[in-house]
């Protein structure tokens, strides 16, 4: 009975606590699921056992006799001797998300319990349809929420970077594949000043905010007016005028109908000096239509307008009838006899030339040149003219560009094959004397580059149509081609109009000129310091190949908009070779405030191409540093255990390393007690700004860390570049390490040379060092190491650095290398065997007095005599003197700076440097000054 009572009591001690903690994850990634534990040393695989469960159902089992595990996870079988038993989910998705549980037995006794919630977060996908609003009516914008989860959301608008409506929730409707969807709505009545004004739609979602801007398209309603052309007689075509004054943009279609009948007419507008548009469109009313009399009318379309602006009137309005005029019986006759003699007489002279030109001129209706609304460089756009007669299938058209004939250039086609109406695609085939041969082209095949001085052009027949009057047909006649500055800028397009076989031009349009457009090419922010002000950055952004050369450039803070120091987009730039243009802006900050990067800066480039303004963006000169995972040396009954991570690649160099200990039988409460006896090797510069440093934490193995514990020991680095602490968590691995002394020996000369030495024995392969020195920041230092065997036959490796304390600016690292060989000397050997100085020989002891009033400046360093450059050669054994100034900043403003003396030591068996340090006293300092 004690028995049972012992064994009971023995295995409560193992027994823990069930903890909880929550995960989230984006779609589409994967997640670990923790599940940590510490086991009693040595461990047995073999008797551990773990199993994941969601919702009652087996995801993972791990155990003696079987080993399974749910598609869609993973996990690492090897990490469990470390107590490691996480689970990773695969791709994380909806369906994934609950309560998963994870328990581990280990002799058959529940060691470790812990629940996880594991959640999918999934940001908003923002989109703003473009539409167009109606000037002072009310409007209601449209901004989608798309793909997010979990609900609700938030939403605001702002107005030039103002708030003009707070923030509402919208919990928004499920999807088919599980996510949520919102659309947020803002009521406004645009005036004439929202015409360029930035809009934005803010959305918080989980803590983050997302913001779109965008731009209005603001229509101004246009005034119809309906007029008529008088006309002599009843007979004849009546024209009819429709004049639409004062709207915007100019983009507008005018649709002429009779009884409900639409009747188009081509666009023809011109602009008023309030920057609005007017047009004039006419329709000519066919004798028949002039007769069925009624009403007659226009309607005028434009962008964002719900119904048309219509004007109509009573034809009879328009075109009165007079009364009648009565004639006597020999009035009749003698008008009839005289009507009958003319038709004689005009058909015997001119009948059959008569006949010809009533076909070919007469019933002729050609309209004018219809250009695309946009003509963008390297993309497609279209001319085309419509011609209306009796017999246009005999017509033949030809283009022009200004006065040059246009020739089908395109290089691919797609013409209709005569079975099943499929397409073929052809090439065009390039015959000898300059000839071509192309089939009829389509528009399906792909867009190919200009070639030759005329360009890219393809040319389209389309009819005869049937038209919807009596006995007309429609041909429409197009020309595609890709614009190109050098060739169509101020350009006109021009269409001849005859018959096939005839070289008589009957009608002949030419179009309006049209502008070029080309979206500028922009480029990121660059920093660079001012050459007379070294605290004052300018930043400098770049536009090039856009067209027309109007450009605006507008930069902005956290504060408000800033204002450009030099700019060439308030001057006309000049054009290049092909025509397009280039301009610059630039702005300068101080640099304080880009050195700690807390300010956003970002510049919008606005042109006329460019339907949205381009955005760049920056935070300074501020790099987030990379942290590595936390590796350690094994420690025995001796020896102390090393924690440390790598911190590399930030700026500024002012950074924080804290080390912390989770509260004992815990694994995630978080609960933390800072660990004293933390420090840092470091910053040192690697690059110009960007800087490194090793955070080392030293530990002393105890009873109470052999036994079975949870928690773990974390490394949190803070830097003013992160938002949140970037923290690491150590995990238990044992690796050993080379004997390294516990300090570095030094004795100085009464030169002022200090001599530091490490003798470091065995290891293999050959372990690498590292000198640096300096105050705040470590500077690399020149070194020499001799290899020997000791006398308990293991081998011993030497390494000394000499250094003298310089009160000069220090060199830059990159340039250190080429300056060594002009510093004095030490024999290596001497300085190693003889700890005292009076066995430093210095190389240049037989040289007279003069030399010691040499400047000793890494610059002026050169300008040694080649003697003693010839001197070091034949030595081989000399050792260089470093010289260091301990510059930099203290934690207090007038505490004069350390000078700080390091090596560190790697080697393949450690998994982290070695630091040896050496720190400059206070009796030193007063000696020095």
């Amino acid at each position: 009975m004690q028995c049972k009572v012992l064994v009971c009591a023995a295995l409560l001690t193992l027994i823990k606590h069930v903890s909880s903690s929550e995960i989230q994850a984006s779609p589409n990634t994967n997640a670990t699921l923790p599940c940590n534990v510490t086991l009693p040393a040595p461990v047995n695989v073999d008797n551990i056992t773990v199993s994941w469960i969601n919702n009652g159902s087996d995801i993972a089992s791990f155990g003696k006799v079987t080993v399974q595990i749910k598609e869609g996870f993973s996990w690492d079988t090897k990490d469990f001797v470390n107590g490691d038993f996480s689970l990773t989910a695969l791709k994380a998705s909806l369906d994934l998300q609950g309560v998963y549980e994870c328990t581990v037995r280990y002799n058959a006794a529940i060691v470790h319990s812990n629940n996880v919630t594991f959640s999918i977060v999934a940001p908003p996908a923002l989109s703003v349809p473009q539409q167009w609003v109606l000037l002072e009516t009310e409007t209601q914008l449209k901004c989608q929420a798309a793909a997010f989860y979990p609900p609700p959301v938030f939403f605001s608008w702002t107005r030039e970077g103002q708030e003009i409506q707070s923030l509402y929730q919208l919990e928004g409707e499920p999807t088919s594949d599980g996510y949520y969807t919102a659309l947020g709505n803002l009521t406004i009545y645009p005036s004439r000043e929202d015409q360029n004004a930035t809009f934005g739609c803010r959305v918080t979602h989980s803590g983050s905010d997302y913001e779109l801007d965008f731009q209005l398209n603001v229509t101004y309603m246009s005034s119809v007016r309906l007029s008529a052309v008088p006309s002599s007689s009843k007979n004849t075509p009546l024209t009819l005028c429709c004049d639409v004054d004062s709207f915007y943009p100019d983009q507008v279609s005018v649709s002429w109908f009779q009884n409900g009948t639409a009747l188009p007419d081509p666009p023809v507008t011109q602009q008023n000096p309030d920057g609005t548009y007017r047009t004039r469109r006419y329709y000519i009313l066919s004798p028949e239509q002039r007769g069925q009399s009624g009403e007659v009318g226009c309607a005028v379309n434009q962008p964002g307008l719900v119904h048309p602006v219509r004007a109509s009137t009573n034809l009879d309005k328009l075109d009165p009838q007079g009364e009648v005029p009565v004639l006597t019986k020999s009035a009749k006759a003698s008008v009839a006899m005289m009507c009958i003699s003319i038709v004689l007489i005009f058909l015997l002279c001119f009948g059959f030339s008569w006949r010809r030109r009533d076909e070919k001129h007469k019933s002729l209706n050609v309209s004018g040149i219809i250009l695309p609304p946009r003509v963008i460089v390297g993309q497609k756009g279209r001319v085309s003219v419509s011609i209306e007669g009796r017999r246009v299938d005999r017509v033949q058209t030809n283009w022009f560009l200004n006065d040059m004939p246009i020739s089908d250039t395109s290089l691919t086609g797609t013409p209709k094959s005569n079975f099943n109406c499929l397409y073929t695609p052809l090439t065009t085939i390039h015959l000898p004397y300059g000839l071509t041969l192309t089939s009829t082209d389509s528009e399906k095949g792909p867009l190919l580059p200009s070639r030759g001085e005329m360009g890219y052009y393809k040319l389209h027949t389309q009819g005869p149509l049937h038209s919807s009057k009596h006995g007309t047909q429609q041909l429409i006649s197009s020309l595609t081609f890709i614009p190109q500055i050098s060739l169509h800028k101020s350009a006109v397009f021009k269409c001849q109009v005859s018959y096939a076989g005839k070289d008589k031009i009957v009608e002949e349009r030419v179009s309006e000129k049209f502008t070029i457009l080309s979206a500028p090419e922009v480029s990121e922010i660059q920093l660079a310091e001012t050459q007379n002000d070294s605290d004052v950055i300018s930043l400098t952004v770049q536009a090039s190949h856009f067209h027309p050369d109007v450009i605006t450039f507008r930069w902005f803070c956290q504060g408000g908009e800033l204002s450009p120091v030099a700019s060439q987009a308030s001057s006309s730039p000049r054009p290049n070779s092909e025509g397009f243009f280039s301009a610059s802006s630039q702005c300068k900050l101080p640099r304080s405030e880009l050195e700690k990067g807390v300010t956003k800066v970002w510049v919008t480039v606005h042109h006329i191409a460019l339907k949205q303004p381009i955005t760049r963006e920056t935070r300074g000169f501020i790099k987030r540093p990379c942290v590595s995972e936390i590796v350690s040396t094994p420690y025995s009954p001796d020896q102390t255990s090393t924690l440390g991570c790598e911190i590399t690649d930030f700026y500024p160099p002012d950074i924080s390393v804290s080390w912390l200990k989770l509260r004992e039988g815990e694994v995630d409460d978080r609960e933390e007690e800072v660990i004293e006896g933390g420090e840092m090797w470091g910053p040192i510069q690697t690059q110009h700004r960007l800087y490194r440093a090793t955070a080392t934490l030293k530990r002393r193995p105890t009873n109470r860390e052999k036994k079975d514990r949870r928690g773990g020991i974390i490394c949190r680095v803070e830097h003013c570049s992160l938002p949140e602490p970037i923290e690491r968590h150590w995990k238990n691995t044992d690796i050993v390490a080379p004997a390294i002394p516990p300090s570095i020996s030094v004795c100085w000369s009464s030169e002022g040379v200090g001599v530091f030495s490490l003798l470091l024995k065995g290891g293999h392969p050959k372990v690498k060092l590292l000198w640096s020195a300096g105050g705040a920041t470590l500077l690399p230092l020149v070194s020499c190491e001799t290899e020997e065997m000791g006398d308990d036959g293991q081998r011993e490796l030497k390494s000394v650095c000499a250094l003298e304390r310089s009160t000069s600016v220090p060199s830059q690292p990159n340039k250190q290398p080429e300056t060594q060989k002009n510093r004095h000397a030490i024999k290596t050997k001497a300085a190693v065997t003889d700890p005292h100085t009076e066995g430093i020989q210095y190389i240049d002891d037989k040289v007279d007095g003069e030399n010691n009033n040499i400047v000793r400046d890494f610059e002026t360093m050169s300008e040694v005599d080649e003697d003693s450059d010839k001197e070091r050669e034949d030595d081989p054994g000399a050792l260089h003197i470093n010289r260091v100034n301990p510059s930099g900043r203290t934690s207090r403003e007038n505490e004069k700076a350390r000078l700080r003396v390091c090596v560190e030591v790697t080697h393949p068996a450690l998994r982290l440097p070695v630091y040896r340090m050496w720190t400059e006293s206070n009796e030193e300092m007063s000696s020095s000054s």
